[in-house]
């Protein structure tokens, strides 16, 4: 239990800093953020406010589809949204577009590996990858989170919040990328599992 709960906030906080570094890019932002962000700014409700009601909407929702909530649904949004708010106060957007690039690209892989992480630790999903397992099956995740990620960003959008390469980046392929990297954290914790119990 211990062990579980130290690679789920781990991982948080490497997904948290993966965020962090594509806000500070300010090159895109993902597909969910995008929409909360765009509802706030339509209906002049502040940020935080959004975030909750449709992150709570999104996992009870799931959850009608079979996907219980655990101590990662409160867990994910808890870390992830204290290491964004340390990280955005402590650092600035780069002046330079290829630093804003080079921040992006590496964020990329940061942020997938978080997402992978955390849910390979199987204790209950955030609102955005919740609303993606409670369509797979039919719909693998690779592409059902594809789907959250581009429907958000649409809404986002028409709502009046900013697009860019980083949201496409993250409607694309960070689906696919997650997919792939949790089926290798999952084969390492049923390895650790194995070996403890042995």
């Amino acid at each position: 239990m211990v062990s579980q709960l130290v690679r789920l906030v781990v991982s948080c906080v490497i997904l948290g800093i993966g965020v962090a570094m594509i806000l500070i890019a300010s090159l895109g932002s993902d597909g969910y953020s995008t929409m909360i962000n765009g509802l706030s700014i339509a209906l002049d409700v502040e940020f935080w406010i959004v975030n909750l009601v449709v992150g709570v909407a999104l996992v009870l929702m799931a959850w009608a589809r079979g996907l219980k909530p655990g101590l990662g649904t409160i867990t994910q949004p808890l870390v992830v949204g204290f290491v964004v708010s340390g990280l955005l106060d402590a650092f600035a957007e780069p002046d330079a577009w290829w630093a804003r690039a080079a921040l992006l690209v590496l964020a990329f892989p940061i942020l997938a590996v978080g997402v992978a992480g955390y849910l390979a630790v199987d204790a209950g999903a955030g609102p955005t990858e919740a609303a993606a397992l409670a369509f797979d099956p039919p719909v693998p995740f690779k592409w059902s989170y594809s789907v959250v990620q581009g429907g958000g960003a649409l809404v986002g959008w028409w709502c009046g919040a900013a697009v860019g390469p980083g949201t496409v980046l993250v409607i694309f392929l960070l689906g696919p990328l997650v997919d792939l990297l949790s089926a290798r954290f999952t084969v390492l914790s049923i390895d650790r599992s194995g070996r403890d119990a042995s």
